[in-house]
């Protein structure tokens, strides 16, 4: 499943092809990938024909492309109403290509896009295990004031199906004091938190272990007693280990995880805790001291800790 890099990396590309183009097509080859918009492939299209795009808008592993709809804007109102949402789910890709290129196997839909002199004219999207999709949804004012999302144009508007999602560490109006607040109040173990899209968002399994190994804490510390210097130790790692996947274009260990250039990313190679059982930990080694990477079953996926530098607590939440 793409993580908060994966989705970052794929916003940062297709905003720098789609902004303020118009979409004059679409082409819905598979209903499948559209069954989250209810009025079906018509509406579907219709809706988006002759939008034009205002720019690409990320919340934790939410995506989505605010519209200016080809009909008029209700007068009185100077914001976008709609937008074009994306749910990559384990192995949607967006791909842009040129007409010429032939369609993949697993195309799902087709975008055309107003012409736009050297960048493609089409936006696709590819999904092979078809969990991913493609809705059209309403913007609503974020609950703060605040800008929606990560953005390249700040409103203060979001995805509806996004709403919900508490802000992630790379947002710039991200709260630690309220995050810290609310976790003091849960009870609960640390990783389980970090996971908690309420709370923080875009943390997945496997930066959430890269997180928690960089802060040398145990993924069940008590978050009901985790002092302030502690959270703030965690969520900094976060930001950098996703900082740091940003960096090397996300983590890929699947061939279906593409950017949207179809470049894999290649973070992998620098994990430090994820998938490394029974593998020396990497800073104990560095010190002289011989541990071992463990894996343990969590959450009906796994958890991978050093026995050294990240010690069990005696108090842990499970």
């Amino acid at each position: 499943m793409p993580e908060l890099p994966e989705v970052e990396v794929v916003r940062r590309g297709l905003v720098s092809w789609v902004r303020g183009r118009t979409i004059t097509s679409v082409d819905v080859l598979d209903p499948r990938s559209i069954r989250r918009h209810a009025l079906g492939a018509q509406d579907f299209a219709g809706n988006l024909e002759g939008a034009r795009v205002l720019d690409v808008v990320r919340r934790g592993k939410f995506l989505w492309l605010p519209l200016e709809e080809a009909a008029a804007v209700p007068s009185g109102t100077d914001r976008p109403a709609v937008a074009l949402m994306a749910h990559l789910g384990m192995s949607g890709q967006l791909l842009m290509q040129d007409s010429a290129v032939p369609d993949e196997k697993h195309l799902k839909v087709r975008l055309r896009l107003s012409p736009a002199e050297g960048m493609p004219e089409q936006l696709r999207f590819v999904d092979q295990r078809i969990f991913g999709g493609l809705f059209v949804t309403s913007l609503v004012p974020t609950a703060d004031g605040g800008p929606g999302g990560l953005g390249e144009t700040p409103a203060p508007f979001i995805a509806e199906e996004a709403s919900h999602i508490a802000r992630d560490p790379l947002d710039p109006n991200f709260s630690f004091d309220s995050f810290y607040r609310r976790l003091r109040t849960r009870k609960t173990g640390l990783k389980r938190a970090l996971l908690d899209q309420g709370l923080v968002s875009g943390i997945g399994n496997i930066y959430a272990d890269e997180a928690l190994w960089r802060a040398r804490l145990h993924y069940a510390r008590p978050t009901d007693t985790l002092r302030r210097a502690d959270a703030l130790r965690v969520l900094d790692a976060a930001r950098e280990v996703m900082l740091d996947a940003l960096a090397a274009g996300g983590t890929s260990f699947d061939s279906l995880y593409v950017n949207v250039n179809g470049a894999s990313g290649y973070f992998d190679r620098s994990l430090n805790a994820y998938g490394r059982e029974n593998q020396e930990c990497k800073r104990c080694a560095a010190a002289g001291i011989l541990s071992l990477m463990k894996r343990e079953q969590f959450m009906n996926r796994s958890s991978y800790t050093c026995p050294i530098c990240q010690p069990r607590p005696r108090n842990g939440r499970w």
